[in-house]
């Protein structure tokens, strides 16, 4: 009679585990890595800078729609802005600190503003699963002098989906502590993403491949600073077309929100800033506080699809989102 192998036993258990958790996880001491089918998605990371970051963050057919950079050096790739870490939340100015840059930002310069951190605090839940799973991770905003500015929760929600996209969505809870918490007028901000150099609209002064558009019918430069429900930035990786949509969610802080997306290839979110984007806007506009104990959250989904940006249906998906 045949009689399985303990080692043969242990592959067909894994393989059937695979089968039902499309979506796993698994925590190491600086990050926590995402598999979707056991190919890597992404990976919350924590302690190597001064925010929290998901690094890479893989489309389909195994392409990464993220900057390397500061990460990895890989040859030919831009190396400016070195705080924009592949996808992260953080702000600029919150009690008058910096949260959004790093030392390395300014190079030989002093800071414009005291920098802050946002450190890891711990994993709350990590829930695999067939079509979805959750990631919720917790941080605290750290002033230069040690204190707490504030604390914030991170759930990252992975859809498993058909191999042609990508889809994921970030929940962003913020809540002060014994002090007011003011999130000030910048436009350093806020829930963001640095694409692929390939898919950038400008490559350096030169035209590039890539291409912006906005669910107001706005092109390329036009999208910078102006209200939309959603974004994409579209481009080719090794040859193919790639579409990111960003979709902000209508129950967030003056939704529609205002987008921070450069031709460079930064792609951010931002509902702390009126002035900035806008000089017709009164000064401080953008200003928001946060009343000690006060919570706020912020629901934003990417969508990664193949295609060009004509092709990626984004009002039908994100009228899905809305509900």
């Amino acid at each position: 009679m045949f009689r399985p192998t303990c080692s043969l036993l242990c592959v067909i258990s894994a393989l059937l585990a695979t089968a039902r958790a499309e979506v796993t996880f698994e925590e190491k001491p600086d990050r926590v890595t995402v598999k979707i089918n056991g190919s890597l998605f992404t990976e919350y990371r924590h302690g190597d800078a001064t925010h929290v970051y998901y690094y890479p963050l893989i489309g389909p057919g195994g392409a990464k729609m993220t900057r390397n950079f500061p990460m990895e050096k890989v040859e030919g790739e831009s190396s400016d802005h070195p705080h924009h870490r592949s996808m992260w939340f953080s702000h600029g100015f919150v009690n008058g600190v910096d949260f959004w840059s790093e030392t390395a930002t300014f190079g030989s310069k002093p800071p414009k503003s005291p920098l802050g951190t946002t450190e890891h605090g711990k994993v709350l839940a990590m829930e695999p699963g067939e079509k979805s799973g959750v990631l919720k991770t917790s941080q605290n905003w750290k002033m230069p002098d040690g204190t707490s500015a504030l604390t914030s929760v991170q759930l990252l929600r992975i859809h498993a989906g058909p191999e042609t996209e990508r889809m994921l969505d970030l929940e962003v809870t913020l809540t002060a502590g014994d002090k007011e918490a003011v999130f000030g007028e910048t436009k350093e901000g806020s829930a963001a993403l640095r694409i692929a150099d390939s898919m950038r609209l400008k490559q350096g002064k030169a035209p590039g491949d890539g291409h912006i558009l906005s669910s107001e019918g706005l092109k390329d430069g036009a999208v910078w600073g102006q209200h939309a429900n959603w974004v994409t930035m579209a481009g080719p990786i090794d040859g193919k077309p790639y579409a990111i949509t960003f979709m902000e969610h209508p129950s967030n802080l003056r939704h529609p929100t205002r987008w921070h997306a450069r031709d460079y290839g930064l792609f951010a979110a931002n509902p702390f800033c009126e002035y900035e984007m806008d000089k017709t806007q009164p000064k401080g506009s953008g200003d928001y506080t946060l009343k000690a104990g006060q919570s706020i959250t912020l629901k934003y989904r990417i969508l990664i699809t193949q295609g060009d940006e004509s092709a990626a249906k984004q009002n039908e998906r994100y009228a899905e989102f809305a509900k």
